[in-house]
């Protein structure tokens, strides 16, 4: 198509390179145009027969592999805990037993307020054999909300039956002022005054199993498994009822798509939280689906928690690495500076994975120097496209194109449909792996699917050659988060923030586009503060706002403001100032999930008489490109 962008090809951009053998689907796809513009895709390669139940695959294991780590977490002495799959089968049917007792259903399931561990994962799969749908809740819900809203509008929808918390001590006053009396708790560890509860290990006692037995028998691909919450990005969260079948699917378009992780059995070291899908369904479910070893890491990707997940590493050797860009972002720094991490990371890697946010190409070309000096060859480097209504994957990179903003090709069983909308082309999705439906929402599910079934996402795409769509789809935004100055130019917020964020990674945590119905665009900027502190050389004594109004660091800001402006077309993408918050996003106002991500919307919202003063010249912290 004459004057159309061309993106470039991975064997373009890296003409050289040698990537390490690794097993990789390679998908066409059918597509067919409607006459208003509509858009349908779905991959030639039929999904393959689904397991009726995802712990199908734990009895399978337990057999083939019985004595091989499934899961492991450090102890209070730093050393390995270890569960092997038949160990972890056994417990399984002991405490699904013993749930079977509390009557628990998809009208009152169990609730589970703590992070990842082997007690939570034991009781979950435990759940998951009794035909109980669980629950894993942010813990952020219960302790770092100041008025609890969200955990109460989870625990008024869902109405759990039962609570559990490994450690009963920090979750006291979320129990205390949201669970009701009614409501039966679990706790590995602790007590909350004046309320009875259980012990975790009286669960593991069980003589008798064959009720359970029953009831898995009974489950089938409609059984609710877990309510998964969406982020709030609009409205309070959204419950998501995740069937057996959805994550059978997603395991299934997985192992399709790279049937790698069948030739080796996949090993982890992870850190996501399991109340997201990415941890808890995707990453958790690839090593189940494929008997591999799962290492819960207990870090987390700040400069204050990454010293855990190193150690880790330098113990673990991974098969794949699956992390958000703030995770490479961490790593690489970490893999430059020290040699026998290097050794131990680089020693069985065979496939990287990153999802929830760009990667910058800065961190993308620092992980392949660093691949090729220590291995002679490059690590390939896969995304996708997902959300916690797909279970979550709709689409994988596995086309020939290498750019930011590239979601690829729709995955095995996952049709997409891309419908015009406002001069953009809406992604919608229908499949084995997409909900149903909304938990108690009647309202919301009437908006969230099309007559067609298709779930419809609020994602803008657009194919990366009109001519060609065998290359593969481009992410377009979000279509709630994109406005018109006051001018009546239109602003595409997705790519704008992108192309921001990746330019200034360095310096730069996220950045809200600014404002709707203003008369130019501007940028709120969440700065990288320990970043910050260091380019400013002030000190742990200076504040924050000492910091950013240092000379080193505004004068950083308007470099970075300069160099997105020389890739302007003009005032849809010119930015006049940026302003660096110095307070951060709140979880209770909504403006972040607990993953890190910011809701755009509620930003805008929560901060508008600061963006009014912003525009009036009132701030100090505004820097300006030139």
């Amino acid at each position: 198509m004459k004057g159309a962008k061309k993106y470039p090809l991975a064997s373009e951009r890296y003409p050289r390179a040698r990537y390490r053998r690794v097993a990789i689907g390679h998908p066409e796809v059918e597509i067919r145009r409607e006459a208003d513009g509509t858009i349908y895709m779905h991959a030639r390669e039929a999904l393959a027969p689904l397991p009726e139940r995802l712990l199908e695959r734990l009895l399978h294991w337990a057999v083939e592999r019985p004595q091989q780590t499934f899961a492991a977490a450090r102890d209070e002495h730093g050393e390995w805990r270890r569960i092997s799959y038949a160990q972890m089968l056994d417990n399984t049917r002991r405490i699904a037993q013993n749930l079977l007792g509390y009557g628990l259903s998809a009208e009152r399931p169990l609730l589970i307020l703590s992070g990842n561990d082997l007690e939570h994962l034991q009781l979950a799969f435990g759940a998951l054999y009794a035909g109980i749908p669980y629950c894993p809740v942010s813990p952020a819900y219960s302790l770092l909300s100041k008025d609890l809203a969200k955990l109460r509008h989870i625990v008024d929808l869902l109405k759990p039956g039962l609570v559990f918390a490994t450690d009963a001590g920090p979750f006291c006053r979320a129990i205390e002022t949201v669970i009701g009396a009614d409501v039966s708790l679990v706790f590995e560890r602790g007590e909350v005054s004046g309320r009875s509860h259980r012990i975790f290990a009286e669960l593991l006692v069980a003589p008798d199993c064959g009720e359970a037995d029953a009831a898995f028998a009974a489950t089938d691909g409609d059984t609710i498994a877990k309510f998964l919450f969406t982020s709030g990005s609009t409205r309070l969260p959204k419950a998501v009822p995740t069937t057996q079948r959805m994550l059978c699917a997603n395991q299934q378009m997985l192992l399709q798509t790279f049937p790698e992780f069948a030739r080796e059995p996949p090993v982890l070291v992870d850190w996501l939280p399991w109340n997201h899908t990415f941890g808890g369904s995707h990453n958790l479910g690839i090593v189940l689906y494929n008997g591999g070893s799962f290492y819960i890491d207990g870090g987390r990707p700040t400069p204050q928690g990454f010293a855990e997940t190193l150690c880790n590493l330098e113990e673990i050797s991974p098969t794949a690495y699956l992390t958000v860009p703030r995770g490479w972002e961490e790593l690489v720094g970490a893999l430059e500076q020290n040699a026998q991490l290097r050794e131990r990371f680089f020693a069985r890697i065979r496939l990287f994975f990153f999802a929830a946010a760009g990667l910058s190409q800065d961190i993308w070309d620092r992980l392949d120097h660093l691949a090729e000096a220590h291995c002679g060859e490059r690590i390939r480097m896969m995304a996708g496209l997902g959300m916690t209504e797909a279970a979550p994957s709709c689409t994988f990179t596995t086309g020939p194109v290498s750019v930011a903003g590239y979601v690829g090709l729709p995955a095995p069983g996952c049709e997409v449909k891309l419908v015009p909308q406002d001069g953009k082309l809406e992604a919608r999705y229908r499949g084995p792996n997409l909900m149903q439906g909304y938990w108690r929402s009647p309202e919301q599910n009437i908006e969230a699917f099309d007559e067609e079934g298709f779930y419809c996402s609020g994602d803008a795409l657009r194919l990366v050659d009109e001519a060609n769509p065998q290359l593969g789809l481009m992410f377009d935004g979000r279509l709630a988060e994109d406005f018109k100055l006051s001018s009546g130019v239109f602003i595409n917020v997705g790519p704008l923030r992108t192309s921001a964020v990746l330019m200034g990674s360095r310096y730069v945590q996220d950045v809200v586009v600014l404002a709707p119905e203003r008369p130019a665009l501007a940028l709120l900027v969440f700065p990288r503060m320990a970043e910050c502190r260091l380019l400013s050389e002030l000190g742990e004594q200076a504040s924050d706002a000492q910091v950013l109004a240092s000379e080193p660091v505004r004068a950083w800001f308007s470099e970075w403001l300069r160099q997105i402006n020389s890739e302007s077309t003009g005032s849809a993408s010119y930015i006049t100032w940026a302003a660096l918050a110095e307070e951060g996003p709140s979880l209770d106002r909504g403006e972040i999930t607990d993953k890190g991500s910011l809701n755009q919307r509620a930003i805008l919202n929560a901060r508008a008489s600061l963006i009014n003063r912003l525009y009036l010249e009132e701030d100090m912290l505004k820097v300006r490109g030139s």
